[in-house]
């Protein structure tokens, strides 16, 4: 993982965070956020992935089920934020949509993305630090604005 700051003003910085082959990259972003002390962003990135798991939340059962991804696919879209979760350590949520070769689609809340050959984040922090707390209708943490 390669990090730079590129953009600061106001309070709020933006930085390249630039993840190569064989970066897991939910484990960089939680270590980005831990080292550089971010409590509130946003993010999206491009790319490809060797591999992923991406998950959808099953409403009636409280949980997310996997779909393990187990092909070369693109990037095609990759949003979503960190907060401060419920433990008191940033929290990244985050959706993607995987393009295959026959170019159909598979999106879902990424668990666990290995990169191949690259993916090129950008991510902005809020000068405003967000919070996450459990939902009891969901059990879910999701942001609360206080």
């Amino acid at each position: 993982m390669q990090t730079q700051l590129i953009h600061e003003a106001d309070g709020q910085r933006t930085y390249a965070v630039i993840l190569a082959a064989g970066d897991e990259i939910m484990d960089c972003l939680k270590s980005f956020a831990s080292a550089e002390a971010i409590t509130a962003a946003q993010f999206n990135a491009i790319g490809a992935l060797s591999r992923a798991v991406i998950a959808y939340f099953d409403w009636e059962a409280k949980k997310y089920m996997p779909i393990p991804v187990e092909e070369q696919v693109e990037v095609a879209s990759f949003s979503g934020d960190i907060a401060i979760g419920p433990d008191g350590k940033p929290a990244v949520h985050a959706h993607i949509v995987l393009g295959r070769r026959d170019g159909s689609a598979m999106a879902g809340h990424l668990t666990e993305g290995h990169v191949r050959p690259t993916l090129e984040i950008v991510l902005t922090e809020s000068p405003a630090h967000l919070r996450k707390k459990v939902d009891p209708a969901s059990g879910v943490a999701l942001i609360r604005l206080e």
